[in-house]
């Protein structure tokens, strides 16, 4: 892939990577001389596709591999999407399968303690090295344990060869020599095992019990990455060592590089750094993952209550590494082809009100320990045996009886447009998304090829004739076969029968239940209802800076459209109706809750949700939905190809929306087999209450009574919904590869045609901040009794004039955030994943909030609120350091010089400018603002606002504490 072109690189982006990101004239000269050196530096490796042995798909030239003397691999490539940013992916191949018994949880525990310290870094210093280079901790540089791999992570932004050098450095002594030390592990050990207690308990439960159930004899079965108490705490430095210099090796490591640099200059750096890295002893052989028993019981059953009824379901065959052949994917697209015929029929069936709520049909390698097929099935209600028993009669029938070429063609033609859209976009794929790309594959021992190599194997398939309604139904009774079958089932109370129940209603007949397939008909665009004559331009004018297009049609509809063709084959689409939550009744419940998942699907005219798929067949269009503050949304990222007929779609939404009751029905029904799982845990508690406390207890916010989800009806969802489709004013953003008169004239057929809509006028009620308590509110759970979750937050403001204040409140937040890491999690080893942000309406003229979370052990509540008051009153008392203040500011204005090149990150700032300019002007602000502040201003910001008497706090602990 060619850099990404810095021509359309915007004044944002140019700005800051003039700032922050580009190398000074005598780093730029160290640079060229080392691009010189690198054919010298790369002597000795092996640069030969490693990836693609015994493959015949064309290796992908846009990579470069590398194998070294000492056996370390590499692959690299340029790409410059972001500009200026570097991927940085360190590979190690181990996991929690490569455990011993006394070591579970010890390829994990190793990814915390070599972040923490290591040969070149002092203990906790590497998070601050890669925050003075830009990166933000935790999405810029992060790992991942899995149970056949370690990886380590870097989005390294304003990336320069120094940085890349110095990073690469790191990681090298991160691999080789990790502070494996008493003092380490006592202090990260307590960080692991709040990692463990804060994951939620009915979830880690189920997904036990699947582990346990279909993989069982096998070691997946007891292998989690998170490893167990008594090991994590039996763990000496000796022992976490001996399992380092076992696995940690250059023959077992892989270091993947993409981003905005010659390849020759990223081997190079890589040849440097990782050379001279010697494993200890001999490479051991990878441990035997076993196979599927067939001798294994094969049904279990458990209850959990904040869960529904879950049924699931899996046919096993052992894994085998197969070379990762043309034939090979092509096989696999005829498999996933009819997997998608499957699901299909079930989405129909479940819409239509079946027995199901949803299920699903998926195929996978599972941890390189079995190839299986995966039914999960969510019932309506609690009766899981007819659901169960519906669903197998679907895939019955599909094994028994072929699909018509029609229904073949429609799933084929699905897979051609998604991959040549990939193909299209190829030129504005992510650095970091190759990166992550290329370590799947290694994962899973299989190659990359690149979206023009893939749709040629596709396209070559469908010319052999692979796609054929007999060769669906080879594959779905092959698909459905295998050496051992298992399943499991959730009831929400105990049932000493179930599994008898489970068992039966796997062999019952089910021949009979199948019914008449539904044949969906044909339907054009004839079908959509009319709109009206295309809307006449009122006013235009170019706004902003990059410059958009802002338009005003004779209905009051109003445009902003950004023609940027950097993101080739990209539309981003967003429309802004009516007037949000300030629309809705501030003084009662509504079925508002339910918009986002029935609105949409209640179709459209005369067609519902399945005429809309087949209108949409092989083409890539959307129509989500959202609330916010100020304004209710459709959004979709669409093709230059498909964008107009988008627009029609949802302009029509507006003018003729469909009633169907069903979708209100499975909106009902899905709310409430999930809402017991809102008192399981902390989490499920801040989730449902949070965001109506934080108001004062507006009905509008928040997740509604039990009763009232019980009583939604489809005549009350109308009531609510049809005014508020119906009125107040329109926005239409149409931004990226479109021509900027085409794209007028597609709203003005779609949108410009509707008739003016109705302003509405109803007062909003107004939003508040609850008040000041002494003491936390609190909120019981009734899960697991070590976990509590604690809030605290100061309000601060909202509405789009006071740009500034609101990016000091950014930067305040992010450096409350930094501080109450390192205390509670870091020191203190009380929370793993500690939070602190700003939340500022820009829609509103108040309702702003500056908040922080820590997930806790009941008794660290009070130090959770201890070690926040005390963070806020040093920020009130004491200028913050220069240093800290650089380390914190850095990351943010990086974030924004990557997110500027995109076309969304425009979107998401001026949407709604053209009703509020000054939100386009903020726009022009963003580095003034955020380079303007010092210490001494956000000092005066925390005083303002991180006052102890406006605090409010919560508390979540479990019921009886």
């Amino acid at each position: 892939m060619s850099s990404y072109p810095r021509a359309f690189a915007t004044p944002l982006t140019a700005l800051l990577l003039l700032s922050v990101a580009l190398p000074a004239p005598a780093q730029q000269s160290t640079h060229r001389a080392a691009a010189a050196a690198s054919t010298a530096a790369l002597a000795g490796v092996d640069t030969s596709p490693w990836l693609f042995k015994g493959s015949d798909i064309p290796p992908d030239p846009e990579w470069s591999f590398g194998r070294l003397p000492n056996g370390l691999r590499y692959a690299v490539r340029r790409n410059g999407v972001p500009p200026g940013q570097v991927a940085v992916r360190v590979r190690i191949d181990a996991g929690s399968l490569y455990e011993r018994d006394d070591e579970q949880g010890f390829a994990h525990l190793i990814e915390h303690l070599s972040f923490r310290g290591s040969k070149y870094v002092p203990d906790g210093e590497a998070k601050r090295v890669w925050q003075r280079f830009g990166a933000t901790f935790g999405s810029d540089s992060n790992a991942q344990t899995t149970p056949t791999q370690t990886v380590y992570k870097l989005d390294l932004p304003g990336a320069t060869e120094a940085k890349l050098d110095e990073s690469l450095r790191i990681f090298s002594g991160m691999m080789a020599e990790p502070a494996i030390t008493a003092a380490g592990l006592a202090a990260e050990r307590p960080a692991v095992l709040a990692e463990q207690r804060e994951a939620p308990g009915p979830q880690v439960r189920y997904g036990d019990a699947i582990r346990q159930t279909f993989f069982a004899g096998q070691p997946l079965a007891e292998r989690s990455p998170i490893g167990t108490i008594k090991t994590l705490e039996a763990a000496t430095p000796p022992a976490v060592l001996a399992f380092h210099q076992r696995w940690y090796r250059p023959d077992r490591a892989v270091v993947i590089i993409s981003g905005d640099i010659d390849p020759k200059v990223a081997a190079a750096l890589v040849v440097k750094n990782f050379g001279g890295w010697k494993g200890v002893g001999p490479n051991p052989a990878d441990p035997d993952f076993g196979k599927p028993d067939g001798k294994e019981p094969a049904t279990r059953t458990i209850a959990e209550p904040s869960l529904p009824p879950i049924v699931a379901t899996a046919v096993l065959r052992p894994w085998i590494y197969r070379d990762d052949t043309i034939i090979f994917n092509q096989k696999r697209l005829v498999d996933f082809l009819a997997i998608r015929l499957i699901n299909r029929r079930l989405e129909t069936r479940a819409r239509a009100g079946g027995s199901f709520l949803q299920a699903s049909v998926s195929l996978d390698d599972v941890s390189r320990s079995a190839n299986g097929t995966f039914t999960n099935v969510i019932p309506i209600g609690d009766d899981w045996e007819a659901a169960l028993k519906d669903v197998r009669a679907v895939i019955a029938d599909a094994m028994a009886s072929p699909p018509t070429q029609g229904e073949v063609d429609r799933e084929l033609a699905e897979f051609d447009a998604a991959m040549k859209n990939e193909v299209a976009t190829a030129r504005v794929e992510a650095g970091a998304k190759q990166a992550d790309d290329m370590v799947q594959a290694l994962d899973i021992r299989e190659t990359v090829a690149g979206p023009k190599t893939s749709y040629d194997i596709l396209q070559d398939a469908r010319a052999k004739g692979m796609f054929t309604p007999a060769a669906m139904v080879e594959s779905t009774s092959r698909l459905f076969k295998g050496d051992a079958t298992r399943a499991l089932v959730n009831t929400r109370t105990a049932d000493a029968t179930a599994a008898a129940k489970l068992a039966t209603a796997l062999t019952a007949d089910v021949s009979g239940l199948a019914g008449k397939r539904a044949q969906q008909a044909a339907v054009d665009f004839s079908r959509v209802p009319r709109l009206g004559s295309p809307g006449k331009v009122a006013a235009r004018t170019t706004v902003g800076d990059p410059a958009m297009e802002q338009v005003t049609f004779a209905n009051g509809v109003r445009a902003l459209v950004y023609s940027n063709p950097s993101e080739t084959g990209r539309v981003y689409l967003r429309v802004r109706f009516g007037r949000g939550y300030q629309a809705l009744p501030g003084n009662r419940p509504t079925p508002a809750w339910a918009g986002e998942t029935a609105l949409i699907a209640s179709g459209i005219g005369s067609l519902d949700q399945g005429d809309l798929d087949q209108l949409t067949t092989g083409r890539r269009m959307g129509l989500d939905f959202d609330i916010t503050d100020d304004a209710f949304l459709f959004g979709a990222q669409t093709t230059p190809g498909d964008y107009a007929d988008n627009l029609t779609l949802m302009a029509a939404k507006l003018a003729a929306p469909r009633w169907d009751a069903a979708p209100v029905a499975r909106a009902r029904a899905a709310m409430l087999a999930g809402y017991p799982g809102f008192d399981s845990s902390p989490d499920g508690v801040l989730a449902r209450d949070l965001e109506g406390l934080l108001r004062d207890g507006d009905p509008r916010w928040g997740i509604p009574p039990r009763a009232q989800i019980e009583a939604l009806n489809a005549k009350d969802f109308r009531k609510l919904w049809e005014p508020l489709l119906a009125t107040g004013p329109i926005e239409v953003d149409v931004f990226g590869d479109v021509k900027t008169d085409e794209a007028i004239a597609a709203v003005a057929k779609s949108f410009g045609a509707l008739k003016p809509r109705k302003p509405d006028a109803t007062a909003p009620a107004p939003v508040r901040f609850p008040a000041h308590v002494d003491t936390p509110v609190i909120r019981t759970h009734d899960g697991d009794d070590n976990q509590a979750a604690a809030v605290i937050a100061w309000p601060t403001s909202g509405g789009s004039a006071d740009h500034a204040e609101q990016r000091r409140l950014d930067v305040l937040a992010a450096v409350f955030a930094d501080r109450l890491f390192d205390r509670l999690r870091s020191v203190a080893g009380a929370s793993y994943s500690p939070s602190a942000q700003s939340q500022w309406p820009v829609g509103q003229p108040g309702g702003g909030r500056l908040i922080a979370i820590g997930k806790v052990a009941p008794d660290k509540v009070p130090l959770f609120f201890q070690l926040s008051r005390q963070i806020a009153a040093e920020l009130v008392a004491t200028p913050i350091g220069d240093d800290e203040l650089r380390r914190t500011i850095v990351p943010m204005l990086q974030y924004m010089a990557r997110a500027s090149s995109g076309n969304q990150f425009w979107l998401m700032q001026t949407s709604g400018g053209a009703f509020d300019p000054k939100r386009i002007e903020a726009t022009q602000s963003i580095v003034g603002d955020m380079t303007g502040i010092t210490p001494a201003t956000l000092q005066e910001t925390a005083a303002r606002y991180l006052r102890p008497d406006k605090d409010w706090t919560m508390a979540v602990v479990p019921k009886g504490k």
